[in-house]
């Protein structure tokens, strides 16, 4: 485990998300498995379908952050750019893909190969694949930058084949403390907290519930003890305020 954090970004390709036909599914499930191995997810993009927006994008994250995960734009219809973006923004040539080709070939037996599924085997050169144990085209990864389906199924199913070779960073502990107090009510005694605790993230999220309105408190960092002390400092600051501390979902 190194000094520096280990990041990520994520790139949504598709003009369905930013259109709202298509609500992605896709970005907290990334999320939530890079938490599990200490990589901070910093930074989430929706990009349209267009090669000079994608390669701007990669280009950009791919220099900020350990690791780039894309979404979206790599299947058999004209739209589906992403691999060609992909390569422009590495500067290198698009290539049929052995190997994606002979995973294709099993896959589909029996005449269903037609040249618009070929063409998902049309990667950037250099790429290694990433498996898709659902419908067999393959994913692939450039450099730090792993390329996977839209589809939330196949995507899922790629994303916990990869995890092997990801470097994981310092564990991140969380603690959630909530309470049926307006944020308002605690804004002044928590940034007081938090300048007491700057080693630990602290996120205030409102919510609604039984008619009531509520808050949700998110401690996290890298120092257990230090979020388990910030943890019981804005539990007595509720009560101190006249509230309860509760131990509910954020």
């Amino acid at each position: 485990m190194g000094d520096q954090p280990v990041t990520a970004a994520v790139l949504v390709i598709g003009n369905e998300i930013l259109s709202g036909r298509t609500v992605d599914a896709n970005l907290s499930y990334i999320a939530a498995r890079l938490n599990t191995i200490g990589i901070r997810l910093l930074e989430a993009r929706v990009v349209p379908d267009r090669i000079e927006a994608i390669v701007a994008a990669v280009n950009a994250c791919r220099e900020a952050h350990t690791y780039v995960f894309t979404t979206g734009g790599i299947g058999p219809t004209h739209d589906d750019i992403t691999a060609r973006a992909i390569a422009a923004a590495f500067g290198v040539a698009i290539e049929r893909n052995a190997e994606a080709v002979a995973r294709l070939t099993s896959h589909y037996q029996g005449g269903g190969l037609n040249e618009a599924r070929l063409s998902m085997a049309d990667m950037p050169k250099g790429a290694v694949l990433i498996d898709n144990p659902v419908s067999q085209a393959p994913g692939f990864q450039l450099g730090n930058v792993f390329v996977l389906a839209g589809v939330p199924a196949i995507m899922q199913a790629m994303f916990d084949g990869l995890m092997g070779r990801l470097r994981g960073g310092a564990t991140i502990h969380s603690r959630t403390v909530s309470c049926y107090l307006a944020e308002g009510t605690i804004a002044a005694e928590l940034a007081a907290v938090q300048r007491r605790f700057p080693e630990v993230e602290i996120g205030s999220y409102p919510f609604f519930r039984a008619r009531r309105f509520g808050t949700s408190l998110v401690l996290r960092g890298e120092d257990e003890s230090a979020v388990a002390k910030a943890a019981a400092e804005v539990r007595a600051l509720i009560g101190v305020l006249g509230g309860e501390p509760l131990e509910l979902e954020p």
